[in-house]
């Protein structure tokens, strides 16, 4: 094994054909990155480079306990307007259904590599479920250190008959509970932009398709050299993640764009971003910010995000709610699908997709 190891071609049929993942590579104890996953020096993530200012901001932390209060909405929003990012406690999503979604992440990626791969892109049964490493690794010129299980929610019978039996219940009620929360958040988030209420057509828009990712960021032999996510922004309406008490996720920085911000983990929260999809029906009102997640040299980690999206045949732009004050549009109409479709076939690279909405 070691000498197809010294081949550029060796580790990606490892890694990628043969479907051990970088969790494969991880496990072989090696001492130093394989070359591909070295990032060019301006994208990696070193604590060092982010100078003190990480410690002066961070990201908001809410709780949820009362709904009702005007003061959580007001908070919220003004969160999604200065921020993109914040926190949220006592959120409703009980947290037995948290520990659990993480339980069947961890079962899943411990199964054998050729269990996994059974739902890799050339054998997955459906293009709804997806096993694969990195993020476009064709398009990448250094690869990203982590595993993913990708499943598009299309509904609960598809998902029971096709979605992997190690970890579809779980991921299924973590989906299910999460719902409502969504639904009360986007209702929060549309108040204030004018929308009195999400009516049908409306919540098509907003959350018409869902995806959930099982992300696992195995122990990195070099982790300053390489990340586990580069700087991107998210492609969603609203993104929901869930994460360990590991830590690694990073923010560009409000006020100073030149520094990032950790997210620290807090037991029992969920992470909320808004994705560019909202950030283009908002005007520009509502914040899509670059983020991006650092390797790990002595722990394992894994978070589980839960994409909220318009459907793939929508077409997004700035609400007619939003503009009716004679605000100008600063984005165009786009189908959603080529928006998506654009983002995944290049590499990570901070928020260039939404200029493809640009006016």
């Amino acid at each position: 094994m070691a000498q197809t190891m010294t081949s550029p071609s060796g580790i990606t049929n490892f890694v990628i054909n043969k479907g051990n993942g970088v969790k494969g590579l991880s496990e072989m104890g090696l001492k130093s990155l394989p070359k591909q996953y070295i990032q060019p020096l301006e994208e990696r993530i070193s604590t060092a480079s982010f100078g003190i200012k990480n410690s002066e901001e961070s990201i908001p932390i809410i709780d949820m306990s009362n709904w009702d209060d005007p003061k959580v909405a007001e908070a919220i929003c003004s969160a999604a307007e200065k921020w993109g990012f914040f926190q949220l406690v006592n959120h409703g999503v009980p947290i037995e259904v948290l520990e659990n979604v993480k339980e069947a992440t961890h079962r899943f990626f411990e199964l054998p590599a050729e269990e996994k791969s059974k739902n890799s892109k050339e054998r997955s049964c459906s293009n709804n479920v997806r096993f694969g490493t990195s993020f476009s690794p064709q398009a990448e010129k250094a690869l990203e250190w982590k595993d993913y299980l990708s499943l598009f929610y299309v509904s609960e019978d598809e998902a029971s008959a096709l979605w992997p039996p190690a970890c579809k219940d779980e991921v299924l009620e973590y989906m299910k509970k999460s719902k409502i929360l969504i639904k009360r958040l986007l209702e929060m988030l549309m108040k204030r932009l004018n929308v009195k209420e999400i009516d049908q057509e409306k919540e098509g828009l907003l959350m018409g398709s869902m995806r959930i990712n099982l992300n696992y960021y195995p122990i990195c032999p070099n982790p300053e050299l390489t990340v586990g996510v580069g700087r991107h922004s998210d492609v969603s309406t609203l993104t929901v993640l869930l994460q360990d008490q590991i830590g690694g996720l990073y923010v560009r920085g409000c006020t100073d764009k030149k520094s990032w911000i950790h997210v620290p983990p807090v037991k029992g929260s969920l992470v909320i971003n808004i994705g560019d999809a909202l950030q283009i029906m908002s005007n520009g009102r509502y914040k899509s910010i670059e983020h991006r997640v650092a390797a790990n040299g002595s722990k394992n980690r894994i978070s589980v995000p839960i994409f909220v999206n318009p459907r793939p045949s929508d077409l997004i732009s700035p609400l007619p709610e939003v503009l009716a004050s004679g605000e100008k549009a600063v984005y165009k109409q786009v189908l959603y699908s080529d928006y998506v479709k654009h983002f995944f076939r290049k590499a990570h690279d901070g928020k260039s997709t939404i200029e493809l909405a640009k006016i």
